[in-house]
């Protein structure tokens, strides 16, 4: 038998090296083991063999056979690895395939990014060039601005020099004039008559220096050139004086197109400066409620002032209002007369609370109240009744009287106390609202009243973005009121005559210095001096500026300074950005004055008063040094002692001391007023002790006056004029009349009541309301307190300026440190101290007013407090109060106080927004807080830190979105606030995209002629300027403009229609006085001013009520007759009644044809409209010969070459154009051309208005080449215009404000519309 060795390999097969397919890698030497089993097909062999020799099949069979299965199994198990190693080796030769596919992936991306690679090298490497390029010019630029800087220099010095050269010949010439007029003086005292060649002629003859493209002409009303400057050169013209002639601030179109420029530029210049005709109760910034109650209704009236009173209070408070509640006890009624009758005059409101019986101790206070009210304010009667009582018969008689005089409101109550209380509440709630404040109860419901930015919103649609401080206007308002307050006349007229050379004077000219001592009357002479401009010259311009206390809101410069500046853009109705950097706007400002004046068709005067008060003045106030423009003139005041040395070379109108007739004159008036009489003893002893240069200027002559008639019915005259002649200074002639006042009061508490009183205001910033002082001191009741005020008002120690208390000289502030503060300086300390802790507790309330954004920062200023200052600055309201209404430069200067610069106080606010967004929930605090962000961004967008303003105004968009509407108007206000810093920032791509979208929200929030929406196409038009697309920004400002135009004709004046429903009210009261001049001349003012609203019926009943009163007082044929005619004409004209229209033109112009000179402009004006009347009726026949007395009237006036001449010469022109007689119009035009050329060049837009005229009139005739040679003259003016101006609008005043085109030379008006108008 074989052995199992017999199955295996031969022997050379065994330890056989094979390749090694998992590895890859090639051979390890591996030994196959001896027990392989045999293969399938040697077992099957083996089987056959043995089954085939051996019969019983395999039975029997050998252990080869055996080994044979064995082998067929090793077949078997070799197959399936082969099966297993091929599937594996497909695989991976897949898997090799896509390595390959994705390493040609990658070598083509590699090859891409090479290739960019090699891009970005390039473009690299021409920026690095273009860099080096710009550097290069950035050198080159600075070298040359070096250059420009040494030549400016250079010019500047000898401008200086030929400055005070001219100077010291006006100087001369002043002295040799004041000789001659000397001289004058001594021969017409010694009898001989003296020919004055200025009295042949009238008023309207005087000549003014103007600059080349001021008004001068009246035919148009527009301005023949472009704005003037310093070195413009000078024209004399022809300047009429009075109400007749004067110059529009504006042109305008629609119903004011037709009206009068006389009573157009009256109405608006006694509109805007009509101030000091409103009773002081009408300007007052308190609503004060007096109540008059009897014993039978003292407890509605506790329970008012107790629960009812804080209401009303937080109403006024948040429309910027104090709330002042009023009442006497009945005991204390008959000592308290004056001061009632007083309390009662100032009053807003006066309730009366009756039950069953009337006090006859109150019936005077009722008559004084409700049957004499001149200014019928409102009245308010409630009376509470019983059932089964009758009220007694002198109640009775009062309220039928009442009813039957006044139209006071009544209150029938039947039922308790509590609810008569609070039906007084919601009706006097009501009155407030709708009466005193002149809102409307819809307006105030649909609104947050505390919402400042709904309050300021007339004030925003004014002046855009610019921001508007309405308390520092109603206290300049009212400073001027108080200054023109005088009991006579102090002989000024001679100082009135130096003022008025000043406004006549001839271009350029410094400022004129009024100087005197303390008290000499100075404010008194610039008040009046004033109120006479505004009555004669209604044309000119006067903005003024009264300075009160140092270190007060009214002695900043920069706020002066932007007040005065948004004077200027109101009237001369101009909308552009104002830099709020204090820096800037002080050096701006001259630009700004000669640029807004170049405007003004008329003068400007400028009136500082108590200049050298002022924080800084000669560093702050380095523009008056500068030339001034041709039509400004500067008035200052100063104190002899303090006024700065450069200033003292200028032009000086010094106030000499009293003269003996004007002191006897003014203490006599002031006893006279009281009743008082002075025997010729006390006369001669006043006049004796009023000689001296203290005692004898204005104030003190004025107090001692009042000292005496105070005391005369009183006490011994003589023994108060000894003591008064004791006082050789004003200061101590106060001390004397406050010590008389402690005299008079009755009690310790009110003596040291009234010392508080007065330490309290002498310490504060501006000065402390009534309401503060009855939360400051709660013992002190309504009733003490009028009565020390009205003392105090009296005697000249305390005036009101805004609803605060203030001191009414700088003298009386003296008095008080002296008597009260100079001897312990924690005095002052301490009351400091107790204003720091009301107006802290106001904080902690959440009760930040204007007040306490006002006093707080500054009173820790003074403490020197620094850290409590920085609390209070990152208080979001205070910051957010200051900055909206315009106090820039007082924020920024209590941070740099504190130490911090721009960039740290930006993120200390903007830390302090992120802590108030945590608690900030709801949809009203939302509100507030976008408000917030949005304060801040323009905050940091105004400091020009642009990239830190963005993300707060973002942050606000994104609130406001959220919090309100996508379409909300304020969304529309963070888009525009946002676009705003876009443009600083040069991303006009950016700014363009948010312009559009708040323009598309407001439009359809507003609609598409409301102011909100000519800010949005200005601001467009701006940005388009500046990215040199002139013709869409042309076109956005006139869009702008004419919404201006209709909204400022819906409103009247930019005063609003609340102001002029009072002037209506002022001057309707009038009409019921005599039949004179005046009246008359008043009633043609209040129709024209119904006119500007569009009120035609009641315009014609007062112009013909005018008309009816001229004709009785003045004689039909007067020329004020011919005025009122024009009037009444104008507005049958807006009716369209233009029968009657044409028949009083043609009685206007008989009446001045027959009583003016044939040359006389108001002649030429009513001719001008009746020609236009003419032309509009198809009469052209008729309109011809009065066109052509036109042009004559124009060449008598002034000269055949006069622009004024060319105008009437192209009027004429369109109007031969219009019938077809083009031959005679083409040498209308070509004269008219010459003269152009040769008064303002070739280039000016005149020019190029004609030019565009004779290329239509060309192209009618077919000459075709003449004509495409003119239209490219007039496109080159037109394009280099554009250039020069930066591509504004088209000129209000240009004679043809339309872009003109070829295509419009086919339509029969197109000389029409082209024409001067």
């Amino acid at each position: 038998m074989g052995t199992a060795s017999s199955l295996v390999s031969p022997a050379g097969a065994v330890g056989e090296v094979i390749e090694d397919t998992y590895g890859g890698g090639g051979g390890e030497a591996c030994e196959i083991p001896v027990e392989v089993k045999p293969k399938a097909r040697l077992l099957r062999g083996s089987l056959r063999r043995v089954g085939g020799s051996r019969p019983g099949g395999l039975i029997g069979a050998s252990f080869k056979s055996t080994a044979s299965v064995q082998e067929l199994e090793c077949v078997a198990e070799y197959e399936r690895l082969r099966k297993e190693y091929e599937i594996f080796r497909v695989s991976k030769n897949n898997e090799v395939a896509s390595m390959v596919k994705k390493e040609a992936k990658l070598d083509r991306e590699n090859k891409r990014l090479r290739a960019e690679l090699q891009a970005l090298q390039k473009t690299y490497q021409k920026i690095l060039r273009e860099k080096e390029s710009a550097l290069e010019a950035k050198y080159q630029a600075m070298e040359r601005a070096a250059t420009f800087e040494h030549d400016r220099d250079k010019v500047k010095r000898q401008f200086k020099i030929f400055r005070e050269t001219k100077e010291n010949e006006i100087q001369d010439l002043l002295r040799a004039k004041r000789e001659l007029e000397a001289k004058l003086q001594r021969l017409q005292a010694q009898g001989i008559q003296v020919f004055d060649p200025e009295e042949s002629d009238s008023d309207d003859n005087c000549t003014d220096v103007t600059a080349t493209g001021a008004q001068s002409e009246y035919w148009n009303g527009g301005v023949l050139g472009s704005e003037p400057s310093m070195g413009s050169m000078m024209q004399l013209q022809q300047s009429f004086r009075g109400p007749e002639f004067a110059h529009s601030s504006i042109d305008v179109e629609g119903p004011f197109a037709n009206i009068n420029r006389d009573d157009w530029d009256a109405a608006v210049a006694s509109l805007l400066q009509v101030t000091p005709l409103f009773s002081h109760s009408l300007w007052s910034n308190t609503v004060r409620c007096y109540i008059i109650s009897t014993d039978e209704t003292q407890p509605e009236v506790n329970i008012f002032v107790r629960n009812y009173s804080p209401k009303l209070q937080r109403v006024c408070e948040t429309m910027g209002y104090f709330f002042q509640v009023v009442n006497f006890s009945t005991e204390n009624e008959r000592p308290l007369q004056d001061v009632r009758k007083w309390e009662i005059e100032k009053s807003s409101l006066v309730i009366l609370l009756l039950h069953l019986t009337l006090p006859s101790c109150l019936l005077e206070d009722c008559e004084e109240a409700f049957l004499r009210n001149p200014e019928e304010k409102p009245r308010l009667i409630y009376h509470r009744r019983e059932d089964g009582r009758v009220s007694s018969v002198g109640v009775q008689q009062l309220i039928e009287q009442i009813s039957y005089v006044n139209k006071a409101k009544m209150i029938d109550h039947v039922g308790g106390v509590e609810e008569g209380a609070y039906e007084i509440y919601n009706c006097v709630e009501k009155i407030i609202k709708q009466d005193i404040l002149g809102c409307e109860m819809t307006d105030l419901e649909g609104k947050d009243l505390g919402n400042k930015e709904d309050s300021t919103a007339p004030e925003e649609e004014v002046f855009g973005d610019v921001l508007w401080d309405a308390h520092d206007e109603q206290e300049q308002m009212e400073a001027f009121q108080q200054a023109s307050n005088s009991t006579c006349e102090l002989g000024f007229e001679k100082y009135f005559e130096r003022l008025n050379d000043l406004v006549a004077a001839p271009a350029p000219i410094p400022p004129l210095l009024v100087s005197g001592g303390p008290g000499s009357g100075k404010s008194l002479l610039l008040s009046k001096w004033i109120q006479l401009q505004q009555k004669h010259s209604p044309n000119t311009l006067i903005l003024y500026h009264f300075v009160g206390r140092p270190m007060s809101t009214s002695s900043e410069s920069a706020l002066i300074i932007k007040r005065l500046a948004l004077k200027l853009m109101q009237h001369s109705w101009l909308v552009s950005p104002l830099t709020f950097d204090p820096a800037k706007l002080l050096e701006e400002f001259p630009h700004w004055l000669e640029k807004l004046s170049a405007r003004h068709q008329g003068s400007i005067i400028i009136i500082i008063d108590s200049i050298d008060q002022i924080q800084q003045a000669e560093k702050h106030m380095k523009w008056l040094i500068d030339p001034l423009p041709v039509n400004v003139r500067v008035i200052v005041s100063v104190n002899v002692e303090t006024c700065p040395q450069a200033w003292r070379l200028w032009p000086t109108l010094h106030l000499d001391p009293l003269n003996s007739k004007d002191v006897k004159s003014l203490i006599s008036a002031e006893c006279n007023s009281a009743n008082v009489k002075l025997t010729k003893e006390q006369e001669k002893k006043l006049e004796r002790h009023c000689r001296s240069a203290t005692t004898c200027n204005a104030l003190y002559v004025t107090l001692l006056g009042k000292t005496i008639a105070c005391v005369g019915n009183t006490g011994n005259i003589d023994e108060i004029l000894q003591q008064c002649c004791q006082c050789q200074d004003t200061v101590s002639l106060y001390r004397l009349v406050l010590r008389s006042i402690q005299e008079s009061l009755q009690s310790d508490k009110e003596k040291g009541l009234l010392r508080e009183i007065l330490c309290v205001i002498g310490v504060s910033h501006n000065g402390v309301s009534e309401s503060e002082l009855i939360e400051l001191y709660p013992e002190l009741t309504s009733a003490v307190l009028a009565s020390l005020l009205h003392s105090l008002h009296k005697m000249c120690l305390l005036t009101y300026s805004c609803g605060l208390l203030k001191f009414q000289h700088l003298q009386a502030w003296e008095m008080v440190k002296l008597e009260y503060m100079e001897a312990d300086e924690n005095v002052t300390s301490a009351y400091r101290q107790k204003l720091v802790e009301y107006f802290t507790m106001q904080l902690s309330q959440d009760r930040v007013t204007w007040r306490s954004a006002d006093e707080l920062p500054w009173l820790f200023q003074q403490q020197g407090d620094k850290q409590k200052l920085h609390q209070c600055l990152l208080n979001l309201f205070v910051s957010q109060n200051l900055y909206k209404r315009g106090h820039f430069a007082e924020l920024l200067s209590y941070w740099q106080l504190v130490g911090k610069d721009k960039s740290s106080m930006a993120a200390e606010y903007f830390d302090s927004l992120k802590e108030y967004e945590k608690s900030s929930e709801g949809e009203e605090s939302m509100i507030c807080l976008a408000d917030l962000y949005e304060t801040l961004g323009r905050f940091l967008k105004d400091l020009g830190l642009l990239s830190q303003a963005v993300a707060p105004l973002q942050r606000s968009l994104e609130i406001r979105e959220t919090a309100l509407d996508p379409d909300h108007p304020r969304v529309a206000q963070s888009l525009h606030q946002l676009a705003g810093v876009y443009v600083q920032w040069k991303k006009f791509g950016n700014a363009e995209q948010l312009y559009k979208q708040a323009l598309e929200i407001s439009e359809n929030a507003y609609g598409a002629e409301h102011p909100r929406v000519a800010r949005e196409l200005d601001a467009l038009a701006t940005l388009y300027q500046k990215q040199n697309k002139y013709e869409q920004a042309e076109q956005l400002r006139k869009k702008s403009f004419k919404i201006r135009q209709k909204a400022a004709r819906q409103k009247g004046s930019l005063c609003g229609f609340a102001l002029l429903r009072q002037r209506a009210l002022q001057l309707e009261e009038l009409t019921l006085g005599k039949d004179t001049p005046d009246n008359a001349r008043t009633l043609n003012e209040l129709g024209v001013l119904y006119y500007l609203q569009n009120n035609l019926e009641t315009a014609e009943l007062f112009l013909k009520r005018s008309l009816e009163m001229r004709e009785r007082v003045l004689g039909s044929e007067h020329p004020d007759c011919a005025q009122s005619l024009n009037n009444l004409a104008a507005l049958y004209n807006e009716k369209k009644h233009y029968d009657k229209a044409e028949e009083l033109y043609e009685k206007a112009l008989d009446i001045r044809r027959r009583a003016l000179a044939p040359d006389h402009p108001s002649l030429a004006y009513t001719v001008k409209h009746l020609a236009v009347l003419y032309k509009k009726m198809g009469k052209l026949d008729k309109a011809v010969p009065l066109y052509e007395l036109a042009v004559e009237i124009r060449q008598k006036s002034f000269g055949p070459k006069h622009p004024s001449v060319a105008t009437a010469l192209v009027n004429l022109a369109v109007l031969y154009c219009q019938m077809k007689k083009q031959i005679e119009a083409l040498p209308l035009y070509e004269r008219a051309l010459k003269i152009y050329e040769d008064s303002f060049g070739h280039m000016h837009p005149r020019v190029g208005e004609t030019l565009k005229n004779l290329a239509v009139l060309s192209y009618e005739r077919g000459d075709f080449e003449k004509a495409a040679e003119l239209y490219k003259r007039a496109m080159e003016i037109k394009e280099a215009e554009t250039l020069l101006i930066g591509g504004k609008a088209a000129s209000r005043h240009s004679s043809s404000g339309d872009t003109f085109s070829l295509k419009s030379a086919l339509s029969p008006n197109a000389f029409l519309e082209h024409g001067q108008r």
